[in-house]
């Protein structure tokens, strides 16, 4: 159902990219907060100043690294939708290993295989989950007709026998 909530494909690439910035800027201001606070000297007050400074250092890092991951996905996932005409899994699981692949690319081969196979795998996971939620909650709405039900229909052998 959400495919068709969202952006047409030019930009989509613009929506997915914002938002994967957000999540990663929100997400490593959590994890790097956290990790400052650990790793700074004992005593409250250098622990509370450690956390800000390393989120200050390092989130807006993992915010850009979340971007290009969004944007590359996003854009490798519009050019399937206009190649093959067609909005299915396919696409997202294609998009995630080739997104893998490409930003793996400067690590070499070896490395872009392994990022392919994890993307494509992650990406095939979430769909997959995506399909049987989608499947389990159509179950849920489902009209069922009274002659169908088993609890409404006359059993014959009940019956008593006039002779």
């Amino acid at each position: 159902m959400e495919e068709y909530t969202r952006e047409p494909c030019p930009w989509r690439i613009v929506d997915d990219c914002g938002g994967a910035f957000t999540m990663g800027a929100i997400g490593g201001a959590l994890f790097h907060s956290i990790k400052g606070f650990r790793n700074a000297p004992s005593g409250m007050s250098k622990r509370f100043m450690g956390s800000i400074i390393t989120v200050q250092q390092r989130a807006p890092i993992l915010a850009g690294n979340f971007a290009i991951w969004g944007g590359t996905f996003s854009t490798i996932d519009c050019t399937l939708v206009h190649f093959r005409r067609k909005e299915d899994p396919w696409n997202s699981i294609i998009s995630g290993a080739t997104t893998g692949a490409i930003l793996a690319a400067r690590n070499g081969v070896a490395a872009m295989t392994g990022s392919a196979i994890v993307g494509g795998v992650l990406l095939a996971v979430i769909e997959g989950i995506g399909i049987f939620y989608t499947r389990i909650m159509a179950d849920q709405f489902k009209q069922t007709s009274i002659i169908d039900d088993p609890s409404h229909q006359f059993d014959n052998s009940q019956q008593r026998n006039p002779s």
